[in-house]
């Protein structure tokens, strides 16, 4: 398959949103040793609460995805060492990029001087405090669209048909009789017990009565979709609890003709919830020219999509296939006419594998002979498929090459679980963890990928 239509098969959450960096929520007293009557040194109202606030609230609410919710002292105190360990081992916040690889906006990640807050809190019994003592709320740091000219809803109520784990398209007609440039995206999750993340893709008119077909050919409202649409589809926007969405790089804007389809990509996850209905949509910012135009620009080695051409043996813990090539001379090509041949630029990315992946790196061999790292993910996770906003843009010259790396356990401890057949009557009677097998390329759950997928416009 040729490097310009690898993004038939694009299937990452990516969002790059614009504005400063999120800047840490620090103790108000600023490790300042208290006076003798100004009670412990740290406290859940004056210092803890906000770090929750801002970095765990979004999930961990009444009604939200996480399991539990932490909105207030009770929960959090009897949670103190579980909350504890998960901070230092860096799997809350979900934020798979390494600490030490560049810099993006939105960071979540929780700063050395915070966990050291945390720490003390906990050594010194994990007092409460007085919640007069709280601190204002940040009320400057904004997820949201500066304004939303378009709402688009899944057609129908959906109840999700696979626990704990469903993944369904829906099929979704663009009202816009001319052609626009979205230039901000936001997801609504129509449940926040169930929805785990949201892919937008852009269905072009080309393929608009694939996706029709597809839906059609399974009952109830959309189709099953793990990993991919079933068809071209352009990437459009994303989203997964706690993740920011909202304008784009200024300036800059993704086109949409006339005659498209948007075809929304929903992750149930029922495990703490049981299945419930549904109907989630976006909200778009679209403007009628940009500046730049953007393209979503898939990277892979091409021949991987080849039979055999990246095989992954049953049983390897560290497979790793890397691949590195210049795409400046063939930007044209590989865009569809939307950036020249040259030098462009880069203004956030991710990375894309499956449920064996293990980690993944991009970067950019520079034609010096330098290495820049845009994005190391130590410890890949397909459910928080996160994407990364870099805080200044990155530009790749003629004789640069782009770098991508991925890493897979195939034991027998990393199978994924899934709905299987056992007595051979057609229907799926239980659900238990696959055996490990050889594996290559595909969309399916036991299939892999490895692919960088870049928000670009041209210089």
């Amino acid at each position: 398959m040729s490097a310009s239509r690898l993004f038939l098969l694009l299937a990452l959450a990516l969002t790059v949103g614009c504005g400063e960096a999120s800047e840490p929520v620090e103790s108000s007293n600023n490790g300042a040793d208290p006076g003798p009557e100004d009670g412990p040194a740290v406290t859940y109202h004056r210092d803890i609460a906000p770090l929750i606030e801002a970095n765990c609230a979004s999930c961990h609410r009444e009604g939200g995805i996480a399991p539990f919710a932490l909105g207030d002292y009770t929960s959090v105190n009897a949670l103190k060492m579980a909350i504890k360990d998960s901070v230092h081992t860096r799997t809350m916040p979900p934020w798979l990029a390494g600490q030490h690889c560049t810099t993006y906006v939105n960071d979540p990640s929780l700063s050395d001087a915070q966990l050291d807050l945390i720490d003390t809190w906990i050594e010194l019994g994990a007092p409460e405090g007085e919640p007069e003592d709280a601190p204002e709320p940040d009320r400057t740091q904004s997820s949201g669209l500066s304004r939303v000219d378009s709402t688009l809803m899944m057609p129908e109520i959906y109840k999700p048909q696979f626990e704990p784990d469903d993944y369904r398209c829906f099929v979704i007609d663009w009202p816009e009789d001319k052609t626009k440039f979205v230039t901000g995206f936001r997801a609504i999750p129509g449940n926040d017990a169930i929805v785990h993340h949201v892919i937008a893709f852009i269905g072009t008119p080309d393929n608009v009565e694939r996706y029709r077909a597809l839906d059609a050919a399974e009952p109830g409202p959309g189709y099953t979709c793990y990993g991919g649409t079933g068809a071209r589809a352009n990437w459009l926007g994303s989203w997964a609890p706690g993740s920011n969405t909202g304008d784009f790089w200024p300036d800059t804007g993704i086109k949409i003709e006339p005659g498209s389809a948007i075809i929304l990509q929903v992750h149930y996850n029922t495990l703490n919830s049981g299945a419930l209905e549904d109907q989630t949509g976006i909200e778009l910012r679209l403007d009628d020219s940009v500046a730049k135009e953007a393209f979503v620009m898939p990277f892979t080695n091409p021949s991987w999509l080849d039979p055999g051409g990246m095989p992954i043996a049953k049983g390897d813990e560290d497979a790793k296939h890397a691949f590195a090539f210049d795409p400046t001379n063939f930007m044209s090509y590989i865009s569809d006419g939307a950036i020249a041949n040259g030098e462009f630029i880069v203004y956030g990315l991710g990375i894309h594998m499956h449920s064996l992946g293990s980690k993944g790196r991009i970067g950019i061999a520079r034609a010096d002979g330098g290495d820049e790292c845009m994005l190391d993910v130590p410890r890949w996770d397909f459910a928080w498929q996160l994407a990364y906003g870099f805080l200044e843009p990155k530009t790749v010259k003629p004789g640069d090459k782009l770098s991508l790396e991925c890493h897979w356990d195939n034991s027998a401890g990393n199978q994924v679980f899934a709905h299987v057949d056992t007595d051979g009557d057609g229907e799926s009677d239980a659900y238990q963890q696959l055996e490990p097998g050889d594996v290559e390329w595909g969309e399916g759950t036991q299939d892999e990928m490895c692919l960088g997928v870049l928000y670009v416009t041209a210089p």
